[in-house]
């Protein structure tokens, strides 16, 4: 998710936040914490998903280089017959 379209989702969620907790209590103050408390929430988790995505991107690139390592190691070519120690 780009940053702008959370900044655009953010204030969407802040906005009904804000226009749910006036309308259930009547105050205009009581909307402004709930309303700061969402925004809060929502930072922490987009935060925690930027996290996420970055460990994950960490440990796919070991995963890969881990692979790229393994298929370099030269292959022993041997003939079929000594696949197992018995020479015919």
């Amino acid at each position: 998710m780009y940053f702008p379209q959370f900044l655009v989702g953010m204030f969407t969620t802040s906005g009904i936040v804000a226009v749910w907790a006036y309308m259930a209590t009547g105050s205009i103050w009581k909307a402004l914490a709930w309303t700061i408390i969402a925004a809060i929430v929502l930072q922490v988790g987009y935060f925690v998903l930027v996290v996420r995505l970055i460990y994950q991107r960490r440990t796919d690139e070991k995963t890969e280089a881990n692979q790229d390592a393994t298929q370099q190691q030269p292959v022993m070519p041997t003939s079929p017959l000594h696949k197992d120690g018995v020479s015919l």
